[in-house]
């Protein structure tokens, strides 16, 4: 597999002063596969924590009672209860803008089923279905799990995206992400390294650079 230090002489690249910008720039890691059959239904929804991180992905928690009351005195980013759940029954529109908002959901398990009812027509094909918190759970280490962590998905395709920091961050901390998402990937695809055909890195709006054939020339 293609090296941190690889990845970093990527990232420093992918940074070099370029256009300024008037905000923030992610930077992204782009993985395209080969010798994968997609008919045959190929996928992936992965969590992955990040060893090192800048912004915090969003988390909102379904729960209510004790569940909503400690995720509110924990910074969750939105706490909903069977009430919120109800309203969005009911509006559809609402429930889209709703759900783009967050990266990743958490649900009391008691409340799953209503969650499913309620939003699980939305949030399956977006892959962002809660993950349960079981009763008495501690809701705060699920929080700060997720809140380092990015979300590595595709569906039937050959290549996806993911962000793994943002332009402010230091290269080897970038790296260091980078290489933990693609052993996650790794280890989820048929062959492991050898459906891997290319990997590369771009910032919000940059172009992708250098593929991995290029840079293993370059350290031959």
């Amino acid at each position: 597999m293609i090296t941190e230090a690889q990845l970093g002489d990527m990232i420093q690249d992918v940074k070099e002063p370029g256009k300024s910008r008037n905000f923030k720039e992610s930077v992204e890691l782009i993985v395209n596969f080969k010798d994968i059959d997609v008919k045959k239904g190929f996928a992936l929804n992965e969590m992955v924590q990040l060893p090192k991180t800048s912004s915090p992905a969003t988390v909102c928690v379904i729960a209510g009672g004790d569940m909503g009351q400690k995720a509110k005195q924990a910074n969750a980013d939105a706490v909903v209860g069977t009430e919120d759940l109800d309203k969005f029954a009911a509006n559809k529109r609402e429930s889209r803008k709703f759900i783009n908002k967050y990266d990743f959901f958490l649900a009391d398990t008691k409340m799953m089923p209503a969650v499913g009812k309620t939003l699980g027509q939305l949030l399956g094909p977006r892959g962002k279905m809660p993950t349960p918190v079981p009763f008495n759970a501690p809701i705060e280490a699920f929080l700060d799990r997720f809140r380092a962590s990015v979300r590595v998905r595709t569906r039937a395709s050959l290549s996806l995206s993911c962000k793994i920091g943002d332009e402010t961050m230091n290269n080897s901390d970038l790296a260091v992400n980078a290489h933990a998402v693609l052993s996650a990937i790794e280890r989820k695809l048929p062959n492991g390294e050898k459906n891997i055909k290319r990997v590369m890195v771009k910032t919000t709006m940059g172009r992708p650079i250098k593929q991995v054939q290029e840079v293993k020339k370059k350290f031959a």
